[in-house]
């Protein structure tokens, strides 16, 4: 390992494997190392036996849960927008080549003590418990507005400028009620709390557009979520580094990052060292360069059935909005299936999550839980979720975000275009890459 590289990675998480991958491209001589045995870090999917190891050391799984190969458990529940930025940098490397997708069935919201499907047709929306037959109408102009608003036509605008106006004036020219208001910016526009309703209208109708536009590609949801667990995401982008001359080890204990006149030099594991000029890594390889901005609470469910009032679709997710239940951020429950291979048959699992606020957060996640039915195992995680508090530049040691608790992938791609651009520069620009059929075509000729 004694060798000279331009970048040595540490820890293999989604946004980690997506810069390896991307580097690697480029022709930079990448090294990636983990601790743990398997890829994807906080991203990883495990198996019965090592789901157990994290969380319960010296117990084995219980016989009647089936067949450890069977099982790829998600340790942060996340979906992939149809129209998001993760599926355009996937397509884009054609990491596409080595995942298989599914699309996630159904969007809930709880509202008023029950869970209510977001409509996904116009028919669903006129049948909709959701709003009344005069709010219908109302939310019927506002959808329209957004639809329709063009920055450089002032006459989409309806005397409202959204790079100005915020979001709170735009819902009060429309007569929106707080339970429709609720619904759009936390259902739609899948904001974690209410802050945003004083910040500029933009930002929420991007996202309002991101989802319609997610929504359109498949209808049912707008979600997408990888067979086999979002393991495979991580596991993709380290084939794709590897292809172009990437070295993986996993199960390396990183000992030491090395620095020469406050410039990073290399990463030491034990007796070894791997020279290089840059390292990239997650927070957990670099506590000093980091500090705590929240922390999460995550509740992994194992299920015998589908939860109750989802009309028993194979996945879901499903938002409690933070005013439902008074709290000051939303609740989460993202659920798949054994349809999804990542359970056995006629099992589900279904993973809760919040921002903790308290000093007593399952009892925070506890609204969420009560809305599984019959839970047949639990594992709960509570994590720090830590920022870097330089951006690298100065020592050449960048380091990621941890996972936040947004249900998508939007906020990892904005890592990761921020790490590649503080890294190389450049701005990310996404050029489609060759398929692998036009790859084998060229070599062919």
């Amino acid at each position: 390992m004694d060798e000279q590289y331009d970048v040595v990675v540490l820890g293999t998480g989604l946004t980690e494997c997506i810069l390896s991958g991307l580097l690697s491209i480029e022709g930079k001589k990448v090294l990636h190392m983990d601790r743990n045995d398997y890829y994807g870090g906080e991203s990883a999917s495990l198996t019965l036996t090592q789901i157990y190891r994290k969380f319960r050391e010296g117990e084995t799984p219980d016989q009647k849960l089936g067949r450890d190969r069977d099982y790829n458990i998600d340790l942060i529940p996340k979906f992939m927008m149809a129209n998001g930025e993760l599926v355009k940098i996937l397509t884009h490397t054609d990491v596409t080549r080595y995942l298989e997708f599914k699309q996630i069935a159904g969007s809930y919201v709880y509202r008023d003590g029950r869970i209510a499907k977001v409509p996904a047709t116009e028919m669903e929306a006129v049948r909709s418990p959701l709003m009344g037959l005069f709010e219908k109408r109302r939310a019927k102009k506002f959808f329209e507005f957004v639809q329709n608003y063009r920055k450089d036509d002032p006459s989409t605008h309806q005397g409202m400028d959204i790079n100005i106006t915020p979001m709170e004036a735009v819902y009060k020219y429309f007569g929106l009620e707080a339970g429709t208001i609720d619904f759009i910016g936390h259902a739609l526009a899948l904001h974690l709390d209410d802050s945003y309703i004083n910040r500029p209208a933009l930002e929420t109708f991007d996202r309002i557009t991101l989802y319609m536009s997610s929504m359109a590609r498949w209808g049912k949801s707008p979600y997408l979520y990888p067979l086999y667990g979002l393991g495979e995401l991580p596991q993709g982008f380290a084939r794709l580094s590897a292809i172009y001359g990437g070295t993986y080890m996993l199960d390396k204990k990183v000992d030491e990052i090395i620095y020469e006149d406050g410039k990073v030099v290399g990463v030491r594991c034990g007796d070894e060292v791997a020279k290089c000029n840059q390292v990239i890594c997650d927070p957990s390889y670099a506590p000093e360069k980091v500090h705590k901005v929240n922390r999460v609470i995550r509740a992994i469910c194992m299920l015998n059935g589908p939860i109750p009032n989802t009309d028993s679709v194979d996945s879901f997710q499903l938002i409690i909005p933070q005013n439902q239940v008074k709290r000051q951020n939303d609740i989460y429950i993202a659920g798949v299936s054994a349809s999804h291979n990542v359970c056995e048959k006629n099992h589900y699992l279904a993973i809760v999550s919040t921002i903790i606020e308290t000093d007593n957060p399952q009892e925070e996640i506890q609204p969420g839980l009560n809305l599984l039915g019959p839970i047949v195992e639990k594992f709960v995680q509570i994590a720090d979720i830590c920022e870097p508090i330089h951006d690298g530049r100065q020592d050449n040691v960048f380091v990621s975000r941890s996972y936040d608790a947004t249900s998508h992938f939007e906020t990892v791609c904005d890592d990761v275009k921020d790490l590649y651009k503080r890294v190389t520069g450049n701005e990310l620009v996404l050029k489609q890459r060759q398929t692998q059929a036009e790859e084998q075509q060229e070599m062919a000729a």
